[in-house]
């Protein structure tokens, strides 16, 4: 039985909790290396037995996991890797994150999260493994920095479930084996709450500087996302840290002030540099990382106004309830069909459970660091739940991976408190008997509703699922009056079935290559998007996606391996040259080789611009992605969202005197170009950067380098990308397009079209 100092409190409230631990010190006694050694697999003296094997034997799990055929996705999202491949060939490139070795333009975000992996290229060779595995990596030191967090200031047993249960969030395990930038993001966001934690307990300032400075590194990586959580984290320390108000504020004035010169130092440099001698800012219409920054990855990201970005930019009506073209916005934005899969198995969970934390700790002191622990993670979770529940601009499944550590803390940390609680015997140990039985029950019911959602995929879980879950909850409700071996059996039964609905969806992300720009977690699930390597099959409803990306009303999936992509005034399937058709040019019945690797391939049909999104949405791109290609290489958009197969002939021809070229060739788009640079490893020019719409380079400049022969050859995309989803048919890349056809001799090379940009067509 529990005692607990009851004095006076206000009807209603519990029981004060015990004080909590102070901070634990390191056994400093004896340094000797057996010591030392004997420590790291014992952990500390007040731990269990078990405690420290079980943090090894995690890790070891996350490892395996997130390494297993981590080669099997090739070079992934092909847009960041070229980039990779041209910062291992050159610094300059490496520094700005440009996406070739010549520096002509960079990636649409900065370069931090690049780093890693062109350092390993450079280190082992330009390989999958060697751009993935610093990506991998991280997601093991994520979870381990999250297990230190939580076990500072609860138990071990918060901290491993904590950790596992991000191990296993699907979107966790899908970004940590991919090279998209959010693996890093994460990372820098857990290690700024623990520093935040740290510097809670005593108020000491260096916490709160490397909290700082973390975020700085964050912003580098993927800009004003890092800072999504710094306002409830610095409002907590001002509230809660041990110290007087003005050193609170000092202190967190000198945070900000690391924060800024962590992050600001690159971005003052690139501003600075004359922009003569540097690669275009890629994403931004002015060759500027403020514009960028403010814009199309800023602001542009909550009002939906992102000029350049896939549509042309603005804000426009989605879906009824608020939607926009990245899919309809509101409260229940993250449940929808493709986002619950991902992200939202113990979401309820975590609501119900920080409740519950702040239930139990809100009568403690001001400076109690188990309660600051739930504001803090709590915080961090519901500014990011809001911020991508109502976002207009673009926003893609994988965003997801930033909440998963944010719920695993919550989930870790309630359900530890109110397991320890419910020997109370009082109304409070009653009270946490019963909503750890509605935590447990509800969980079970939503992953039956999830798993539902792909209702031929191993239809028996989802029951197994839901009798455990309503088990496991009926013997919580009387866990307190159990034996210790039944009741810990009970727990472990809850867990189970909590976390099995996950570990399903994570093992079918592993074993699934994924490619592309737009990939998800989990297998195919009805009216939203999933498995197959590149994120499968497209559906209507809530998708992440423009609806008009969502495919034909008459898109027909033929799945047979190897199919090419065809549309009437369409986009062809993703094959050499796969882009979008110009404007005022569309190709009648175009057709593109599909890319994909053994899987089947769709082929859509779609009637021009009456193309229909599944949801009754116009199609933005008519014939783009039709509703088959199950399990094909990324579902289409052509160029633009996934690269093209270079065959052999076409990277041969490339290859020729390569070495008298800045550039072997330039292409509409980064995933176009990035696909023939990673197959010659020589510089591929992306005319217009991501989208195609950048201003980059001018018809003048582009003039220019092929009068100094600069530049071999032209790819062409089959219809033409024109200016690009949002450049038009007048824009740069359109009259570069025009230009060149009219003024240099075409090459055909199997289904791939050249331009041999020292070879003008004959006057006659």
């Amino acid at each position: 039985m529990t005692t607990y100092d009851h004095g006076t409190r206000e009807a209603g409230a519990p029981p004060p909790l015990p004080a909590a631990a102070p901070p634990i010190a390191p056994d400093v006694s004896d340094v000797s290396g057996g010591s030392r050694l004997a420590r790291a697999w014992r952990g500390r003296p007040e731990d269990p037995r078990w405690a420290r094997p079980a943090l090894w034997a995690l890790l070891a799990v996350t490892t395996v996991l997130y390494m297993w055929s981590l080669g099997a996705s090739g070079y992934a999202n092909q847009f960041y890797s070229a980039a990779v491949q041209a910062g291992s060939e050159s610094w300059k490139a490496f520094f700005f994150g440009s996406s070739d070795a010549a520096n002509s333009i960079t990636v649409d975000k900065p370069p931090a999260a690049l780093w890693p992996m062109a350092l390993s290229v450079r280190v082992f060779g330009l390989s999958s493994w060697a751009i993935l595995i610093p990506e991998a990596l991280m997601g093991v030191a994520t979870v381990g920095v999250l297990y230190a967090a939580v076990r500072r200031r609860f138990s071990a047993a918060a901290g491993l479930i904590a950790g596992g249960a991000l191990a296993v969030t699907p979107v966790a395990a899908l970004m940590f084996r991919f090279n998209n930038p959010d693996a890093l993001l994460c990372l820098l966001m857990v290690a700024a709450v623990y520093c935040v934690l740290r510097a809670l307990e005593d108020a000491r300032t260096k916490w709160l500087v490397l909290a700082g400075i973390c975020f700085g590194l964050g912003f580098l990586t993927k800009t004003l996302q890092a800072w999504l959580i710094l306002p409830p984290l610095a409002v907590v320390y001002a509230v809660c840290a041990p110290a007087r108000l003005g050193r609170r504020i000092g202190q967190l004035l000198l945070a900000g002030l690391a924060m800024v010169i962590s992050g600001g130092w690159w971005v003052a440099i690139v501003e600075l540099w004359p922009a003569s001698s540097r690669p275009y800012i890629g994403g931004s219409q002015n060759n500027s990382f403020l514009e960028l920054t403010f814009g199309y990855n800023g602001l542009g990201r909550i009002n939906g106004n992102e000029t350049g970005s896939v549509g042309g930019g603005g804000a426009r009506g989605g879906g009824g309830g608020g939607g926009g073209m990245w899919g309809e916005t509101g409260i229940d934005r993250l449940f929808g069909s493709d986002m619950g899969g991902q992200i939202a198995w113990l979401l309820p969970a975590a609501f119900i459970l920080l409740v519950a934390g702040l239930w139990l700790t809100w009568r403690a002191k001001r400076t109690d660091t188990r309660r600051a622990a739930f504001l803090v993670w709590g915080g961090a979770l519901l500014m990011t739940f809001a911020t991508f529940s109502f976002m207009s601009g673009i926003f893609h499944q994988y965003y997801n991976v930033a909440l998963a550590p944010y719920i695993a803390a919550i989930v870790g940390m309630g359900a530890t408190m109110l397991w320890e609680r419910r020997q109370a015997e009082d109304r409070v140990g009653t009270a946490a008997s019963v909503v750890l039985a509605v935590t447990v029950a509800v969980t079970a019911y939503w992953s039956y509703v999830l798993l539902g959602r792909s209702a031929d995929w191993h239809p028996w879980l989802r029951r197994a699922v839901l009798i455990a879950g309503l088990a496991a909850a009926v013997g919580l409700l009387f866990a307190a009056r159990l034996g210790r071996t039944l009741a810990l059996g009970v727990a472990a039964l809850g867990l189970a079935a909590a976390l099995a609905g996950p570990v399903a969806y994570t093992l079918n992300t592993v074993e699934t290559p994924k490619s592309g720009s737009i990939i998800t977690a989990g297998p195919t699930v009805s009216g939203g998007m999933g498995g197959g390597p590149g994120g499968g099959r497209p559906g209507g409803g809530r998708m992440g996606g423009p609806p008009g990306m969502q495919g034909g009303q008459q898109g027909q999936g033929q799945g047979q391996q190897g199919q090419q992509g065809q549309g009437q005034q369409g986009m062809p399937g993703g094959g050499p040259g796969g882009g979008f058709p110009a404007a005022g040019r569309p190709q009648q019945n175009g057709t593109g080789t599909g890319t994909g690797n053994g899987n089947a391939q769709g082929q859509g049909q779609a009637q021009g611009q009456q193309s229909q999104g599944r949801n009754g949405q116009r199609g933005m791109f008519p014939g783009a992605m039709g509703e088959g290609g199950r399990r094909g290489m990324g579902g289409g958009m052509g160029g633009l969202l996934n690269g093209a197969q270079v065959n052999a002939k076409v990277k041969a021809k490339l290859e020729k005197n390569a070495d008298d070229y800045t550039w072997v060739a330039a292409a509409i788009g980064s995933q176009n170009a990035a696909s023939y640079q990673l197959a010659t490893q020589d510089p591929v020019m992306a005319i217009g950067g991501f989208n195609g719409s950048d201003p980059s380079p001018t018809l003048a400049q582009f003039k220019e380098y092929v009068k100094q022969g600069k530049i071999h050859y032209f790819i062409s995309s089959g219809t033409g990308m024109g200016g690009g989803p949002g450049g038009g048919g007048n824009g740069t890349s359109s009259k570069i397009t025009t230009w060149i056809e009219a003024t240099y001799k075409k090459v055909t090379v199997g289904s791939t079209t050249l331009y041999d940009l020292t070879q003008k067509k004959s006057s006659s």
